[in-house]
Formats: C-alpha cells, sequence, structure tokens
C-alpha cells in the first residue's frame, strides 16, 4: 500500500491518467492480499463480525450498518440455496458522480470487495448491476472480471479454499428506479423494474425469493482494506464513530467542481474550500449536501461535518455526499423545478401518489416559473410534501423529491411568494 493509499484506500492508488490499474498493478498494491486472508484464515463469521466491528457504514445514501445488514442473511446447512450478492452500481441520483471514479479506475478493488462480501454470506453468484450509461465502465470490468477468473481470483474453488464464486456483468435499463434494491431486483430478473412490498427484506426472500444482500459500489470496495488494514486503522481514518473515509463530490458554480476520498466528518467549509470557493461574482445561497434528494442547508451550516448522524441534526441528510451548490445568481424555484422534472419522469408508475402527485408539483412549479401561479398554489405544494412522504410511497422516490421541496419552501418562501406576486422569474 502506497503512502497515499494509507490515508486515502479507496483513491490513493489510482493512476493519474484515469486509466484501470491493470491486474498486474493491484496485485503490486496489495490487492487480492484479503480474500487470501479471509479464505484461508477467517471464517463467514468473522468476516461479517469484522466488518461490523469496524462501522462500515451503507455508502449508497441510507447508511445502514453493512455488517449487521449481512447479519440478517441465514446461515448454516439449512440455510436457503443459492444466495447472492448484488452490486448496485447504478448511479442516477443527480448530483452524484462518486461510484463511476471507483468503477473506471480500480474495477479490481470493487472485485475483490464482491468476493469478500459474497464469503460471508456464502453466495455462489454475484452480479454488477451497472448504469445503462456507464459504458466506460462496463468495458473495464468485463476485463477485470476475465483478468481475475484467469488468475483464479474467480470460479471455482477460489485459491484452494473450497469457496466458489461466480461472477457478472449486468447492464441496466437506465432507470433512477433502478437504484431501489428491490427495483434493481426486479429488474435483474427480467420484470419491470417496479419496488417489492417489504417485507420480506432481501436478506431473506431477494432474487429469484433467495437470500441476497444488495451493497453500494463504495462500501464494497472499502473492504479489502479492513481486512488487511484492521478494524482500528480503519476507524482511525474518520473523525466520527462512522469507520473510514468518504467519497465527498461538488457541483454547482465552484471553481473547481470534483471529487474527494476525505475522512467522515470532514466540514462543509472543507470540502467547498477543496473546490475553490465559489465563482467570482458568486455567493454561496445553499447547498443540497447529498444528492437531489436531501434538503437544503444554509451557509450558517459551512462548519456542519459530513457524517451520517450529524447532519441530520441540522435537517437534512449526509446520503451521497455530493454536494449541490446553490449560488445567488441562480434561481431557487427553478433549481427546485427542475429537480421534480426529473423525479417526475422517473417515477416507475407503481404507486398513486408517486405516479399522480409528481407530474402534478411538476406542473404546478412550472405555472409558477411562468407567472401563472397563485398563492393557494403554495399550501398546495407544503401539503404535498406531506402527503408523499416517507411511509406512504412504495419506496423513497417521491419522499426524496419532497426533500428539496419542502426545505426550499421553507428557505426560499420569499422567492416563492415573489414569483407569485410579480407574476415571472426575476432571473429570466
Amino acid at each position: 500500500m502506497s503512502e497515499a493509499a494509507k490515508e486515502r484506500p479507496l483513491t490513493g492508488d489510482l493512476r493519474p491518467d484515469g486509466a484501470a490499474l491493470s491486474l498486474k498493478e493491484y496485485e503490486a498494491a496489495g490487492g487480492y492480499s484479503a480474500i487470501r486472508t479471509a479464505l484461508g484464515k477467517m471464517s463467514p463469521a468473522g468476516v461479517t463480525e469484522l466488518v461490523k466491528t469496524a462501522n462500515l457504514r451503507g455508502r449508497g445514501g441510507a447508511g445502514f450498518p453493512t455488517g449487521v445488514k449481512w447479519a440478517l442473511v441465514p446461515m448454516g446447512p439449512d440455510a436457503p440455496r443459492p444466495k447472492y450478492l448484488v452490486v448496485n452500481a447504478d448511479e442516477m441520483e443527480p448530483g452524484t458522480f462518486k461510484d463511476r471514479l471507483l468503477l473506471e479506475g480500480n474495477p479490481h478493488q470493487l472485485i475483490e470487495g464482491v468476493i469478500l462480501a459474497a464469503f460471508a454470506i456464502q453466495a455462489e453468484t454475484s452480479y454488477i448491476f451497472l448504469r445503462g450509461e456507464y459504458t466506460v465502465a462496463e468495458e473495464r470490468i468485463l476485463r477485470a472480471i476475465d483478468e481475475a477468473r484467469a488468475a483464479g481470483y474467480l470460479g471455482e474453488n477460489i485459491l484452494g479454499s473450497g469457496f466458489t464464486l461466480h461472477l457478472y456483468l449486468h447492464m441496466s435499463i437506465g432507470r433512477y428506479i433502478c437504484g431501489e434494491e428491490t427495483a434493481l431486483l426486479n429488474a435483474l430478473e427480467g420484470k419491470r423494474a417496479t419496488p417489492r412490498t417489504k417485507p420480506p427484506f432481501p436478506q431473506i426472500s431477494g432474487l429469484w425469493g433467495k437470500p441476497t444482500i444488495v451493497n453500494n459500489v463504495e462500501t464494497l470496495s472499502n473492504l479489502p482494506h479492513i481486512v488487511n488494514r484492521g478494524v482500528e486503522w480503519f476507524k482511525g481514518l474518520s473523525r466520527t464513530p462512522n469507520g473510514g473515509t468518504k467519497l465527498f463530490g461538488v457541483s454547482g458554480k465552484v471553481k473547481r467542481p470534483g471529487l474527494w476520498e476525505l475522512p467522515l466528518g470532514t466540514t462543509i467549509r472543507e470540502i467547498l474550500d477543496l473546490a475553490g470557493g465559489m465563482r467570482d461574482g458568486h455567493t454561496l445561497r445553499a447547498i443540497i449536501p447529498g444528492g437531489a434528494s436531501t434538503d437544503f442547508v444554509g451557509p450558517e451550516h459551512l462548519d456542519v461535518q459530513m457524517d451520517f448522524d450529524t447532519v441530520g441534526k441540522v435537517g437534512s441528510r449526509m446520503g451521497t455526499g455530493t454536494m449541490i451548490v446553490l449560488d445567488d445568481k441562480t434561481c431557487p424555484v427553478g433549481m427546485v423545478h427542475n429537480l421534480i422534472q426529473f423525479f417526475a419522469q422517473e417515477s416507475c408508475g407503481w404507486c398513486t401518489p408517486c405516479r399522480d402527485g409528481l407530474p402534478w408539483i411538476q406542473k404546478v412549479m412550472a405555472a409558477i416559473e411562468n407567472g401563472e401561479g397563485r398563492p393557494e398554489d403554495l399550501d398546495m405544494l407544503r401539503g404535498h410534501t406531506k402527503s408523499l412522504g416517507m411511509g406512504l410511497t412504495f419506496c423513497a422516490l417521491a419522499p426524496g423529491a419532497m426533500a428539496p421541496l419542502g426545505s426550499a419552501l421553507v428557505r426560499f418562501k420569499d422567492e416563492f411568494d415573489r414569483h407569485i406576486r410579480d407574476k415571472r422569474c426575476a432571473w429570466r
């Protein structure tokens, strides 16, 4: 492991030219040593306990403890077979572009993480469910799978351990809803990509009715480093009880939009500083901290730590850790309208609140933007943020869409009122 990789294990060994690490380059950096340790010296339960103790939380947005999730899978000789491990690489959240870096730059790191997770739950088959537009990642993952299989890291009796894993790449149909784990499983089965009723949860009845774990790309990419370096090292990377580092991104009118691997608990201010601050002539107005389905926070929250617990205390979520910055020259009403358009278009149509509610909200938002809004429209929008809330829909798509809208109606109330009073958008 290089010196950079000791502090930035996910990205420290990436090539500066953006090309993917070859098998030889990955092995030279310590790659595939973790599966030699796990398959040769550890039990499946031991790997699960290690990940649980490291406090690795899911990096897909929800932040659920990874080891706890694995522990829900039935184990032992009487457990249902086969079991499946599915990689959620369907990265379609607006503002989010973190997994692409790992998929394109170091696919072997992901593959090793897949092997470790599959060993922990004793899965015989694994699928990488990849966003359809990620064609560069597709090419590089397929090459890495072939390399790993030829080297004996995939297939029958891996490294003589008796453990077998077959790994396949599946290209997504290209819908946002496929990022919801049960809709992803339906799509993988060749069905319409709609969410499933829970319970049963995928850990008990997932892909083809068998025990299944669905984990995010960034989550799985941490596993080789936890096995190689240990729990205390992994916890020491973070400024909070949440273990490890995090890929944080910034988009919007900043000087250097980009992506950085930083300790969990890095503040919003520090991340914006890495992005060079606001462009000349622009002032920070608000931030969506974790992808499009999180609530706005304001300049007063710049010293808030980005981790799974602290951001929630100020009324938002860390989500994917990829910020969208709103400046003083961009209309907040128009920005939220743009997001609502996306969510309305990407609704799978499975449940009534989302299928009918989001297009209606989009029409009302368009009327406000076009100078045709009425004062009572704002009460209607506020009502919808409640009627499309969490627990009232099959999945979190509509509640996620309500997060930026609900917070904007409070934070930018004067802007909504001005649009209706002046019958126009002042930024047009």
